[in-house]
């Protein structure tokens, strides 16, 4: 959203009760009325949208239930709101909890994401118990009979938070993050007993600001439920992990509020569009406020200019204002964020470089040994160049050597002034078993091959191997001022065909390259191309076709399953054959 759109609605703001309210003390003068106003109406928007829809047999059950009734309640509930205390609206929410209350189990639970999920149960807490604690505070009586319901709902809710188990590292804090929502409302030794238990097993945060996961989603999770754990049941030393977190990801929001998710180890890795920076916004604006951080402040201050920031954040977070007074507060005074910065997270072997309108990513830290599955790093996105609205979303490479696909680096290093990816992948053909490994009747051990191609009854580790075939990937790239040469070589076995794909943002146009087919993808023949998306371009080049083999790139791991990791964009294409030396440049 652009911040002029915030000056509009300020300028109105001596009209509102809200602002009336901030002239009255000392707390509430420090408001961010601005701010405030601007989420009233956005959220009044929304009610009036609820108001026509949440009817009875208009309702499907899914976490949006518990946001419906969050955003009705703050809007009855807040003095700005033009359903302020509207007797219609009680109706709305009444229907809306009945509604919840029946989609419980026994145990509390509900079947969302998961069936009679703790944890998706503990998501539906982090947005009803803001809407239950805001209930209280007005303490209407139009509304005692909706908060009785609503408590009941959330005391039984608290006996499989209680008891149950979970699925994933953030999970741990997400049902914390609840327990200490209900301790809070409902206080309860066995909640507080569960957090310590949760919390015993020590929180994990790499030195760069990783948490287990290293995903953009489930950092802003785990983020979230910290905050909540912090303030509502009084453990401050959970801050720490959050401002380490939050100072990590400064470098990982791309200039139009996208997240970089190359090091992801969850569904983001893959997922088509990048996930928005208005995940951390909430957590960006508590910790600016408390903890005084112009760092904090700047960034989000760059989250409220994204175009996601009206959509996520000002039309359903409101109620987490009411609830949580900290976020009404006005940002400190932001500090300037840099133009240029060159940062390396050792431990997931990601590089970031900024220089003005221009973002690079360089990515060597998939996790070894290569398994396709959720929880682990597996991306063959290895580089990426942003320059303003033209984005190369993704370079791979792949090379026709035993059907081992993609290229993924054995991590990044930095060599100089360049920064590099290596690999070296050795495949071997397999003798005779020992004597002593040999059985008559030729039942051997189901076991894989020990290059992880492919799995048999041969006993691979026992067996002596020959005839063994290596390739050496090295890719070195070098950046100035935004300008950067990335030199490439392949070398062993000779002949072996390689791939280089280009993966652009859709809708932009292409000059200086061929037609390879007929399904839009692309040869650079030689010389320079050009992408261009609105008044922004992006070069590279030169080009090369040795072949014309661009299908079937990710390797027997994914044919074998009939997989493809092709995404949408305009895909260009560079090829060649082994030994193989070539030098790409992006301006």
């Amino acid at each position: 959203m652009n911040r002029n759109d915030f000056l509009k609605i300020g300028a109105m703001a001596a009209l509102s009760p809200l602002f009336v309210k901030a002239s009255a003390n000392d707390f509430s003068a420090s408001i961010d009325t601005e701010m405030m106003n601007h989420l009233l109406a956005a959220n009044d928007k929304t009610a009036a949208q609820l108001m026509e829809t949440v009817k009875p047999g208009n309702l499907r059950f899914s976490r949006m239930i518990a946001y419906d009734i969050a955003v009705l309640t703050a809007a009855y509930c807040a003095k700005g709101s033009a359903y302020y205390h509207h007797t219609e609206v009680v109706s709305k929410i009444d229907l809306l909890v009945k509604f919840l209350a029946s989609a419980q189990a026994e145990d509390g639970t509900v079947n969302v994401g998961n069936l009679e999920s703790p944890p998706d149960t503990a998501f539906l807490v982090e947005i009803l118990g803001p809407a239950a604690s805001i209930l209280r505070k007005d303490n209407s009586s139009e509304l005692k009979d909706v908060q009785q319901q609503l408590k009941q709902i959330l005391l039984k809710t608290g006996e499989g938070l209680s008891t149950g188990g979970i699925h994933t590292p953030n999970h741990r804090w997400v049902i914390s993050a609840a327990l200490a929502q209900l301790s809070h409302l409902y206080p309860n030794k066995k909640y507080s007993n569960r957090i310590n238990d949760w919390l015993g097993e020590g929180v994990f945060i790499d030195a760069d600001g990783h948490y287990p996961e290293r995903s953009g989603i489930y950092s802003g999770v785990e983020n979230a439920a910290f905050i909540t754990i912090a303030r509502l049941a009084n453990k401050p030393s959970l801050y720490a992990p959050v401002r380490k977190n939050l100072t990590m990801y400064q470098y990982y929001i791309e200039p139009n509020g996208e997240l970089v998710r190359n090091d992801s180890r969850r569904q983001d890795q893959y997922e088509a569009a990048a996930k928005p920076s208005t995940l951390f916004y909430l957590q960006y604006r508590y910790m600016a406020v408390h903890e005084k951080s112009q760092l904090f402040a700047a960034i989000c201050k760059q989250i409220e200019g994204t175009k996601d920031f009206e959509k996520d954040i000002l039309t359903r977070s409101l109620f987490y204002f009411l609830e949580d007074e900290t976020l009404q507060q006005q940002l400190p005074t932001a500090e300037v964020l840099p133009e240029r910065y060159e940062k390396l997270f050792t431990t997931s072997h990601l590089l970031r470089i900024k220089e003005k309108n221009t973002t690079i990513t360089l990515f060597g830290g998939t996790d070894q040994p290569l398994l396709i599955a959720s929880g682990r790093s597996n991306s063959p996105d290895f580089f990426s160049y942003r320059k303003g609205d033209a984005i190369l979303k993704y370079m791979r490479l792949s090379s026709n050597f035993f059907s081992m696909g993609y290229f993924y680096s054995d991590g990044l290093r930095k060599e100089g002034n360049s920064y590099v990816l290596r690999k070296k992948l050795e495949i071997p053909y397999y003798q005779p078993l020992p004597k002593e490994k040999r059985k008559a009747n030729g039942d051997y051990k189901l076991s894989p091959s020990i290059d992880d191609r492919f799995w048999n009854k041969m006993d691979f580790s026992n067996r002596p191997v020959s005839n063994v075939k290596t390739l050496e990937t090295i890719i070195r790239l070098t950046e100035t001022n935004g300008t950067v040469e990335l030199d490439f070589e392949l070398k062993g076995m000779k002949g072996v065909p390689v791939t280089i794909e280009l993966c652009f943002k859709e809708g932009g146009q292409l000059t200086g390259v061929a037609a390879a087919d007929a399904n839009g993808n692309s040869f650079l023949e030689q010389g320079t191309g050009e992408y261009r998306s609105g008044n922004d371009v992006i070069s590279f080049g030169p080009g090369a076709v040795a072949h014309k083999q661009i299908i079937n790139l990710e390797g027997e791991r994914y044919s074998t399953h009939f997989g493809t990791l092709r995404t949408k964009g305009e895909h260009v294409y560079i090829t060649g054959t082994t030994p193989f030396k070539h030098k790409l440049i992006f301006r």
